[in-house]
C-alpha cells in the first residue's frame, strides 16, 4: 500500500516506502494490512461523515488498522495530530508503544496540567476517566485532530462521561470509533455513534466468524464446562443446596456462583488443577503458552494465587487495575514464559498478550459483552504455530453457557468447511438459546456480610462428584445440556498431566521492529545518533524527565532553592515554559545544562 507526502516546496512526491528503504534499506518497506483491514480503511477514506464506527473481533488488528488511518491522514494533512482515548491506564501506554513502531510519536503521561505538546510528538494517550474530569481541556486541543475512541460504549458507562466526552472532541476534525463486540445502548446513546432503534450501526464490521475464514488470524476457542453441587447460606439466613442444572431466581443463581467461585471450596481448586493440565499439555508444543484466570477482587485473587501456587506449585502474576505497576507487570508478563496470571478486570480488554491460550471464568460478573472481552484476551493468533486452539473454562451458569453457545456457533460454522487437520477440526453445533433476562453483572448482595458459602463439589455430567485425579470424564462441551453435547473438545486433557511448571524470569518488554512508513517528526530539525535511535523514544523521554527531576532535586538542595524555582530557571534557560512541552532533544539539553551547574558547584 503507497503512503504519499508532498514535498515541502513544491517538488516531486515522496512515498514512504521511499522514506522507510532508506532508513531501513534491510527490511520490507511499506505497511502490511490485513484484508478487512484494507477495506475498512477505504470505506473510512471514502467516507465524508466526521464519525466512523469500525467493530472488529479482538485479535483482529482494530490498534493497526486506526494507526494505519491515522498515519494517512497526517501524511495527507488532512489531521493535524492525532489524540487516543482508551478505558485504562495501561492501554494508553499500550497504544503509544504500537504507535512507535509506526513513527507515530505519543505522550501516554499528557495531563490537562500541561502546556502545548512537545515538537517531537505527534499527540497524545488519555483515558476516559480524563477526558470526563476535564474535557476543556482536550477541546482546545482537538482541533484539527482525528480523535481515535477506543472501545468507544465506554462513553456510555455514565452520563458525565459521554456529556464528557461530547464537549471534548465535537469539534475535531473527524472521529473514528473502535469497538471489539456489537453493543446496544442501554439508556442513553454514545456520542459519535449511529443507532438504529437501540442497536449501534457500524461503519464497516468484521466478527469472529468472519477471521475464523481467513487463516492465522484469530484462534478458534472451546469451552469446558463445569457442572457442580453447591450449599450455601442466603443473606436472609436460608439454607440452599443447587446444582448448576437448578433453574434459580436470579438472586440465587447469583449466589449459587459466588459459592462455586469461593477459594475455600473444591469447585474452584478443581477446575484450576484442569486448566493447568491442558496448559502444561499446550506448553509441550508450545513452551510460551499462557493461562489467564478472571477473579472477583484484589483478595479473590490472592486466594487463586494461593491455590495455583499450593496445588500445581506455580506462583502467578497478579494484576489489578489499581496497581502502580500494573502495566509493567502486564508487559513483563506478556513477553516472558511465566505460565499464569490472575486479574482483576484489568485483562478484560484491550490488553495484548498473544501468547494466552487457556483461560479460567472465576468472576462473578455475567454480562455478555465482559464475557465476550474476556474471551477476546484467547484468540489472538501467534505466527509459527499450526495449531493453537485455546480453552475457557467455565462455570456451567445457563448464562455463561448461552454466551459461549453464541461463540462457538461462529467457531463450528467456519471450522466445518475445513480440513480435519485444521485446528482438529469440528463437530457440528445446536440452536442458540435466547439470552437469559437475568444476564447481567452481578452486584454484591445486598447483606453480603449475611452471606455464606458452605461448601462448591465439582460435579461430572452425570451429576456424579468428580475424582480427585480423573481422567478425560468431567468435562463437557458447548451444547444447552449435557446430554446434547454433540462435539467433543478435541486435544483437551485431564490433571494426570498437571505437574508443576517451572518457573521462568520475567524479561523486559522489547521494541519490535518490521517494516513501517516514515512519519517525518514535526520537529525535522532533531537529531538522533544511531545508539539512541535503538532505544525507544518512549521510553527514553520518560528516562530523561525522571533524570532532570532528580538533578533538579540535587540542585534545590545545594542552591538552597526551592525545586520550583530551579525548575524555572532551567526551563527559561532552555526557552520552555513547562519541561511537558520539552522535546527529547530540549531535554536532552536540559539535562546537560544541570549537569554543568552541579559541576560548577
Amino acid at each position: 500500500m503507497a503512503f504519499v507526502e508532498r514535498g515541502r516546496e513544491g517538488g516531486p512526491e515522496i512515498t514512504t516506502a521511499d522514506v522507510a528503504r532508506q532508513a531501513h534499506p534491510q527490511e520490507e518497506s511499506g505497511l502490511r494490512l490485513r484484508e478487512w483491514q484494507r477495506v475498512a480503511l477505504l470505506k473510512f477514506e471514502e467516507s465524508a461523515e466526521p464519525n466512523f464506527l469500525a467493530v472488529a473481533t479482538p485479535g483482529a488488528g482494530k490498534t493497526t488498522f486506526a494507526l494505519a488511518a491515522a498515519l494517512r491522514a497526517m501524511l495527507a494533512r488532512r489531521a493535524r495530530r492525532l489524540v487516543v482515548v482508551v478505558p485504562t491506564q495501561h492501554l494508553k501506554l499500550q497504544w503509544a508503544q504500537a504507535a512507535e513502531r509506526l513513527d507515530i510519536h505519543l505522550d501516554p503521561e499528557w495531563s490537562s496540567g500541561y502546556g502545548t505538546l512537545p515538537s517531537d510528538v505527534h499527540g497524545i494517550a488519555v483515558t476516559y476517566q480524563q477526558v470526563a474530569a476535564n474535557p476543556g481541556a482536550l477541546r482546545t486541543l482537538v482541533k484539527g485532530a482525528l480523535v481515535v475512541l477506543d472501545e468507544i460504549h465506554h462513553a456510555g458507562d455514565s452520563k458525565s462521561w459521554g456529556d464528557g466526552v461530547r464537549f471534548a472532541f465535537e469539534h475535531a476534525a473527524r472521529r473514528l470509533c473502535l469497538s471489539g463486540t456489537p453493543f446496544r445502548s442501554d439508556q442513553s446513546t454514545i456520542p459519535f455513534v449511529r443507532y438504529h432503534g437501540e442497536e449501534a450501526q457500524a461503519d464497516y464490521e468484521y466478527g469472529y466468524g468472519d477471521a475464523l475464514k481467513e487463516r492465522e488470524v484469530v484462534r478458534p476457542v472451546y469451552f469446558p464446562r463445569i457442572n457442580g453441587h453447591m450449599e450455601w447460606t442466603a443473606p436472609d439466613g436460608s439454607d440452599y443446596a443447587a446444582t448448576f442444572d437448578d433453574r434459580l431466581t436470579k438472586d440465587l443463581a447469583n449466589q449459587r456462583l459466588r459459592t462455586a467461585l469461593a477459594p475455600e471450596g473444591e469447585w474452584l481448586a478443581a477446575v484450576l488443577l484442569r486448566a493447568g493440565a491442558q496448559l502444561n499439555h499446550l506448553r509441550i508444543r508450545d513452551p510460551k503458552a499462557a493461562g489467564l484466570v478472571i477473579a472477583i477482587d484484589q483478595e479473590h485473587a490472592r486466594g487463586i494465587a494461593a491455590i495455583l501456587q499450593e496445588r500445581l506449585g506455580v506462583l502467578p502474576t497478579v494484576a489489578t487495575s489499581d496497581d502502580p505497576d500494573a502495566s509493567r507487570n502486564n508487559s513483563a508478563f506478556g513477553e516472558s514464559s511465566a505460565p499464569w496470571i490472575v486479574a482483576v478486570r484489568m485483562v478484560s480488554e484491550g490488553v495484548d498478550i498473544p501468547r494466552l491460550r487457556v483461560g479460567v471464568w472465576a468472576t462473578n460478573t455475567v454480562t455478555e459483552l465482559f464475557f465476550r472481552q474476556a474471551v477476546g484476551r484467547l484468540v489472538r493468533w501467534r505466527a509459527g504455530l499450526s495449531k493453537q486452539a485455546a480453552y475457557m473454562f467455565i462455570p456451567d451458569d445457563h448464562r455463561l453457557r448461552t454466551y459461549a453457545i453464541g461463540i462457538a456457533e461462529q467457531r463450528r460454522h467456519n471450522l466445518r468447511k475445513r480440513d480435519k487437520d485444521d485446528f482438529f477440526g469440528a463437530g457440528e453445533g445446536e440452536d442458540r438459546p435466547e439470552a437469559p433476562a437475568d444476564a447481567e453483572e452481578l452486584g454484591d448482595d445486598t447483606q453480603l456480610s449475611l452471606f455464606s458459602a458452605i461448601s462448591a463439589v465439582p460435579l461430572d455430567e452425570h451429576g456424579r462428584p468428580l475424582p480427585a485425579e480423573p481422567g478425560h470424564e468431567g468435562i463437557v462441551g458447548e451444547g444447552d445440556d449435557a446430554a446434547d453435547a454433540s462435539e467433543v473438545i478435541p486435544d483437551l486433557v485431564g490433571t494426570e498431566t498437571a505437574e508443576p511448571v517451572p518457573q521462568q524470569p520475567i524479561f523486559a518488554l522489547a521494541p519490535i521492529q518490521f517494516g513501517r512508513p516514515h512519519l517525518p517528526l514535526p520537529d525535522p530539525d532533531e537529531i538522533r545518533d544511531a545508539p539512541a535511535a535503538k532505544k525507544s523514544a518512549l521510553a527514553k523521554r520518560r528516562s530523561l524527565r525522571e533524570q532532570n527531576g532528580e538533578l533538579v532535586r540535587e540542585l534545590a538542595q545545594s542552591m538552597r532553592k526551592t525545586y520550583a524555582e530551579v525548575n524555572a530557571d532551567l526551563n527559561r534557560k532552555i526557552g520552555i515554559r513547562r519541561i511537558n512541552e520539552a522535546s527529547v532533544r530540549q531535554l536532552e539539553q536540559r539535562l546537560e545544562l544541570a549537569r554543568q551547574w552541579i559541576r560548577k558547584r
